[in-house]
């Protein structure tokens, strides 16, 4: 008697950052054959170059931060051999050290994500990979593109990431001129660093960069700092950035950036001059999609060069799924890794639940920090959804004054009718850590009644969230 056996689903990720791990986990989880190709290692630019390297320079610049103002709350600091005279703590940073630090914390991030997909029972390929139709990547494996592999699928999914926007006037030349990738090279803290580009990017490293000890000049095309996100928290952050010395050039756009021997020179729209030691060019990002055989296969494309997919990641094509900033979601890890899941558990036929996007949390690593999640306050003035909105200054919260600080604030947003809560904005230190509060309440519908509810820690600075709730108390 013949026996005929089910093909095991053959499934092929093209890229290794935070979706196509995902994808590739869920995958071999399910049961299929799941090959992952990555050209540079696992993780991709997220664990390499952007994410884990960027916040793990923040936290060296909030460490030194602390201990310029642990003064503040009656620390002091003496000159060695005379214990009578106190003095301002002068911090040095060894930025040589720093970076040395971080990339070997990027790279042990990467191994430890590897041997997971190893132990999951993935088959790794790294080269260079672009689809060959609809049903096949070829892979360039060997430096130079000499040798190729051809692997057929049933399922395909795209996590090639996204890559800094260069302008053709101001080329990064990795030494003076920067891009975000390039930073973790320099031996020491810039004397004077230009940023150009006021979004998180530029306003994350400006803040890092100005608490490192460098004198920092923050270009913005914009009205103010971080123009895409909360009126009132971009206020925030922008008058901290200018009380500690930053100099924000608001409504200011660079024309060109040019290296001039050991310096940099941004020449500005209106013919003015900003010469700094180094300058980091933060304008956007563009889709790592170019040549890499998409739309042949029939995979449609944005005009920016972004894949286009539904809620479930899927694209144009029925068998191949997308994830991550090559996406027109959005670019966060947190989606990519959700959308990489989403993709292989519906290309296999397991439960899906469809990302809300509108209930993703995200975060800007400034000092202090913005997080935010749900509908926005603009949304709410404009008519877009019905809604009510209080906002509690977080230097009422008794811990916080216990910290000493004196910036930030929680906002609550509810339904007019209901009292559910809809959305959120938390300005302080760490609020991507009290965040996590409100996505949980927006997400299963919980009134502002039902939320205050809850009990926390007294003194804590999540009490702040519990006693603007109870301020929205609606009157039944």
């Amino acid at each position: 008697m013949a026996y005929e056996f089910e093909r095991t689903q053959r499934i092929a990720v093209l890229g290794g950052g935070p979706g196509g791990y995902e994808a590739a986990l869920a995958g071999a989880q399910l049961g299929a054959e799941v090959t992952l190709i990555e050209r540079a290692g696992v993780g991709g630019a997220a664990v390499l170059t952007d994410v884990v390297p960027s916040k793990s320079l923040i936290a060296t610049a909030e460490a030194s931060n602390a201990v310029k103002e642990a003064a503040d709350l009656g620390v002091q600091f003496f000159a060695k051999g005379d214990s009578e005279k106190a003095v301002k703590p002068n911090v040095a940073i060894n930025l040589a050290a720093v970076n040395k630090r971080l990339l070997g914390l990027a790279a042990q991030q990467s191994e430890d994500m590897r041997s997971n997909l190893i132990e999951a029972g993935v088959h790794l390929v790294q080269g260079e990979g672009r689809l060959d139709g609809p049903n096949a990547v070829i892979v360039s494996t060997a430096k130079g593109g000499t040798d190729f592999d051809r692997i057929e699928a049933d399922t395909l999914v795209i996590s090639v990431g996204a890559s800094p926007r260069v302008l053709p006037t101001a080329v990064p030349d990795g030494e003076r001129i920067l891009t975000w990738t390039q930073l973790y090279h320099l031996q020491v803290v810039p004397e004077h660093l230009i940023v150009v580009g006021s979004g998180v990017t530029g306003a994350e490293f400006a803040s890092a960069y100005r608490a490192l000890g460098a004198k920092v000049t923050l270009i913005s095309s914009r009205d103010q700092v971080l123009p895409g996100e909360d009126v009132d928290a971009a206020s925030v952050i922008e008058k901290v950035f200018k009380r500690n010395g930053m100099k924000v050039m608001n409504k200011s756009r660079a024309e060109s950036v040019v290296r001039d021997g050991d310096s940099v020179v941004a020449t500005l729209t209106d013919g003015r001059e900003v010469r700094g030691s180094h300058c980091l060019m933060a304008v956007g990002s563009v889709p790592n999609t170019l040549d890499l055989g998409l739309e042949d296969a029939g995979v449609q494309l944005s005009e920016g060069g972004h894949i286009r997919v539904n809620r479930v990641a899927r694209t144009s094509m029925p068998n191949i799924y997308a994830a991550g900033d090559c996406t027109t979601f959005l670019p966060l890890a947190s989606v990519a890794s959700m959308q990489g899941r989403t993709a292989v558990f519906h290309a296999m036929g397991d439960v899906v639940n469809p990302p809300e996007l509108r209930n993703v949390t995200s975060n800007i690593f400034t000092q202090p920090e913005i997080a935010t999640v749900g509908w926005t306050e603009k949304e709410i003035e404009e008519g877009v959804v019905p809604g009510v909105v209080y906002k509690l200054p977080l230097a009422s919260n008794p811990r916080a004054k216990m910290m000493g600080i004196r910036d930030g604030f929680v906002k609550l947003f509810a339904s007019s009718g209901s009292g559910a809560i809809i959305g959120g904005v938390i300005v302080a230190p760490k609020a991507s850590e009290l965040i996590f509060p409100l996505a949980l309440a927006i997400e299963h519908r919980l009134t502002v009644d039902q939320f205050a509810e809850a009990f926390p820690v007294y003194p804590s600075l999540s009490g702040s969230l519990t006693d603007a709730a109870r301020a929205m108390h609606v009157v039944r």
